[in-house]
């Protein structure tokens, strides 16, 4: 089996701009190696470019980036630069591009930097300005934001997501527009055949997952199902990764609601851990939104529905019971019961664990997506839900938020992963252009 992973390293050309006549040009190889050296302790990945201060040397390493894949260029300007220097670039290698303007009364990087980034605008051309030594933390910040939204921009657009059965009747929300998710963000939907998963898994043998039934029972605090209920759900899992590898999945959603429920929840919980979301009620649109933070993250998020607000404030989400184990605030609160309606399969259910959070919700529009999204913290709670309740305290009112939801149009399903990465996903979403609207309360 492919090993997966969550983690999100921007892979990032990095050099300097100068016209050589300019003061200020004589530090242009120094400012090279330097920002090269920041960025790597950033956690991004380096090709270093040296010095651009001539069009042949420009058109050379756009060139050398294209090469490389990589998902942006990062330049220090030094002084005043002639703009073609970064057009010639970017027309071998078209990515977001950081542009970082190093202090000088008489160099004039700042001016140079201005033209260029008037003229990129009006081309459209994505790029973020920072202004600073390279030592300032708060420029280092805004530029470590960008490449990580320009790295995570690279990746949803290469991304795949496989669709299993149909999204739940009466849930029209959950429509995806795969054209429209195409064009705003990027994931191709691969169609999976349920009969032939479910085919699959009733052809495994019972011995080939005996050992990993008892490994996920070990890591619960208690098991209420059958140990015919969890070789089933492990086949269901064994079957679902298979498809993974085959297809190259990087999330999938499976129509679950309701005659699956049950069977595919543990499947979920077990390839979280592996960095492959998989969204409950065939969402699409959900499952994207897991990827979103996943990524960004690095941990596995939840899936989730807005269910009710407390008397404090707080408001509490939560599904059936498909989370990772690792969310749990305790291990030893990780029940595997049977999921609840429906009576039947796996469900790993737990009281989520407490600390910062981004919720996001993603949804169709037209020709286009919008994407709402939230930073709150999870504070810790009990089990007033089957599932895996997630109770979340926001900085603005409750019923204002409710009234923005009613107000925008944004849908009951809300993704919720650990930090806040609020930064980088609006950063992201300006890299995806008018397609994709961003939603924000403004309370």
């Amino acid at each position: 089996m492919t090993t997966l992973t969550t983690k999100l390293v921007p892979r990032v050309a990095v050099g300097s701009l100068c016209n050589p006549l300019e003061v200020g040009a004589n530090r242009a190889p120094a400012a090279a190696d330097e920002l090269a050296r920041r960025l790597k302790d950033a956690g991004c990945e380096v090709i270093a470019l040296g010095p651009v201060d001539t069009p042949e040397k420009s058109v050379a390493a756009g060139q050398g980036m294209a090469g490389q894949r990589v998902h942006a260029v990062a330049l220090a300007a030094t002084s005043w630069f002639e703009d073609y220097l970064v057009l010639d670039l970017l027309e071998e290698c078209r990515v977001p591009a950081l542009l970082w303007s190093l202090p000088g009364m008489e160099t004039g990087a700042l001016c140079g930097t201005q033209q260029l980034a008037a003229y990129l605008k009006q081309l459209g051309v994505p790029h973020r300005c920072v202004y600073g030594p390279l030592e300032s933390p708060e420029a280092g910040r805004q530029a470590s934001v960008f490449l990580r939204a320009a790295a995570l921009a690279c990746q949803l657009r290469r991304a795949r997501i496989g669709f299993g059965g149909c999204r739940v009747a009466g849930m029209t929300e959950v429509s995806a527009n795969e054209i429209g998710l195409k064009k705003s963000i990027g994931p191709r939907i691969v169609p999976l055949d349920m009969p032939r998963l479910l085919d699959r898994a009733k052809a495994i043998p019972d011995d080939d997952v005996r050992a990993r039934w008892q490994a996920v029972v070990q890591r619960s605090g208690c098991c209420k199902v059958s140990a015919a209920d969890g070789l089933d759900s492990l086949k269901v899992y064994v079957a679902v990764r298979e498809l993974v590898d085959k297809h190259r999945l990087d999330m999938l959603t499976l129509g679950c609601y309701p005659h699956l429920m049950g069977r595919v929840c543990l499947a979920a919980s077990l390839l979280a851990d592996e960095g492959v979301p998989l969204g409950c009620e065939g969402d699409v649109n959900g499952a994207v939104g897991q990827l979103l933070l996943a990524r960004l993250t690095g941990q596995p998020t939840h899936n989730t529905d807005w269910l009710e607000p407390l008397e404090d404030g707080t408001v509490v989400f939560t599904h059936c019971g498909s989370g990772s184990f690792s969310l749990a605030e305790r291990p030893g609160d990780i029940t595997l019961g049977p999921v609840r309606l429906m009576d039947q399969g796996v469900c790993a259910t737990f009281p989520a664990k407490p600390g910062p959070v981004t919720l996001v919700s993603l949804l169709p529009r037209g020709d286009g997506y919008q994407l709402a999204l939230l930073e709150g913290e999870a504070v810790p709670t009990t089990m007033v839900f089957p599932g895996n309740p997630l109770r979340v305290r926001f900085p603005q009112p409750t019923p204002r938020l409710i009234e923005w939801i009613f107000t925008e149009g944004i849908g009951h399903h809300w993704m919720a992963g650990y930090g806040h990465v609020a930064d980088e996903i609006s950063q992201w979403a300006s890299l995806c252009g008018p397609s994709l609207r961003l939603l924000r309360p403004d309370c």
